[in-house]
């Protein structure tokens, strides 16, 4: 996961990008993205990305918080 405010990137999987994502202050959190290894298809777009965005990280996060609870 990069957050684009100049801070090391975290290397790991989705789940500790999602983790680490609810610890992040909301200027970073509206920065972060998670840079994937296989690009994937997106509904509505033509091509394939490579990137999650901020929102699709905080549906991660969310859903990470209700099946651990």
């Amino acid at each position: 996961m990069i957050d684009l405010d100049g801070k090391p990137p975290l290397i790991g999987t989705i789940r500790d990008c999602a983790v680490h994502f609810g610890l992040y202050k909301p200027a970073a959190r509206a920065q972060a993205r998670v840079l994937l290894t296989q690009p994937v298809h997106r509904e509505g777009r033509k091509t394939r990305t490579w990137l999650l965005e901020p929102e699709e990280i905080e549906a991660l996060a969310e859903r990470l918080k209700r099946e651990t609870n």
